[in-house]
């Protein structure tokens, strides 16, 4: 169905989860003074409460998916507010569900509450959807956008419940639809399924990336190297159009060989090595590139210094 008749599914499963499955397992919970009694009610409520968190793809389409195309049109300030209170919906059923699956006896009474006011964050989520954004959205949003955020929702999946049926909108423009990405200021630009760019950001991204890519097509032949500034491996514009089995040492040509045939006859599609060099340790990946129909079109060798990498621990989250 339409995307925001998919939504309104969504959210009458979620009542219906709350209302039926939830709450009154939580309003039972209360009455119960049996530890083990306790523990079985918990573990019901954890199974619940995960399926709950199902609503993080029906907040992230709405934030990736609806969101972006309310912002072409001027409208920040709403989906910035409305995604923050998404964040901590999710933080919250998070919490709920860590307290559930480490039931304590004595906490008793504080996931309880925790679970009632989660429920009626939740809720009021759903009012504003429905009153405020899909309203919105429905007064500023194209036909055609609306089509391509339905064919889009498949990659991030749905909340609780699958769509109707399948949604083919009449009257709109099919083949604007495919070049939605692309406008008049883009010429010039190489267009990708999934964006445009010119071909200086290309070089710049591929030269900024923390790690080296060297691409080898089909015929063996070297055709492209990043130029980052801490390469791992020396490579100079010599090596470009040089066959791979001219460039490396005679004592592991064989191991590349190997490799690349299997890629070619399918045997594999990734190999890993890793060395300590120079007091580093360099993780070096190959990956075999093919296209849609399955055919290969070359090899993708992908070398990084993981030794920052190894030593991480703990978390460093983006809001601190």
């Amino acid at each position: 169905g339409h995307p925001i008749h998919t939504l309104k599914l969504e959210n009458r499963a979620l009542e219906e989860l709350m209302e039926n499955e939830i709450k009154p397992r939580a309003e039972a919970l209360k009455t119960v003074d049996d530890v083990e009694q306790q523990k079985k009610m918990t573990l019901e409520l954890l199974e619940k409460y995960n399926l709950l968190f199902d609503i993080d793809k029906h907040y992230s389409r709405k934030e990736n998916l609806i969101f972006p195309y309310l912002e072409k049109c001027g409208i920040t300030a709403p989906p910035k507010v409305m995604w923050g209170v998404d964040d901590e919906i999710r933080a919250e059923i998070k919490d709920v569900i860590k307290e559930l699956r480490n039931y304590n006896p004595a906490s008793k009474a504080e996931i309880i509450n925790k679970i009632q006011k989660n429920l009626e964050r939740v809720q009021e989520m759903i009012f504003k959807e429905e009153k405020i954004l899909l309203p919105m959205a429905v007064e500023n949003l194209t036909q055609d956008e609306w089509y391509e955020i339905y064919k889009q929702s498949d990659e991030i999946g749905f909340c609780i419940v699958e769509p109707a049926a399948q949604w083919k909108p009449e009257n709109i423009n099919f083949t604007k639809t495919k070049d939605i990405i692309a406008d008049d200021s883009t010429k010039g630009s190489i267009k990708f399924g999934t964006g445009v760019l010119t071909p200086k950001q290309i070089e710049l991204m591929f030269n900024h990336m923390p790690f080296d890519i060297t691409f080898v097509d089909k015929d063996d032949t070297v055709k492209y190297f990043s130029a980052g500034l801490e390469r791992i491996f020396t490579r100079t514009k010599a090596v470009i159009g040089r066959s791979v089995h001219n460039c490396h040492p005679p004592a592991s040509v064989h191991i590349v060989e190997k490799l690349v045939k299997d890629f070619k006859d399918g045997i594999k599609d990734m190999e890993e090595f890793w060395i300590n060099m120079g007091g580093k340790m360099i993780h070096i990946r190959y990956f075999a590139v093919r296209d849609e129909k399955g055919e290969f079109v070359g090899t993708l060798e992908v070398t990084q210094d993981i030794s920052r990498i190894k030593e991480l621990k703990g978390e460093k989250r983006l809001v601190e």
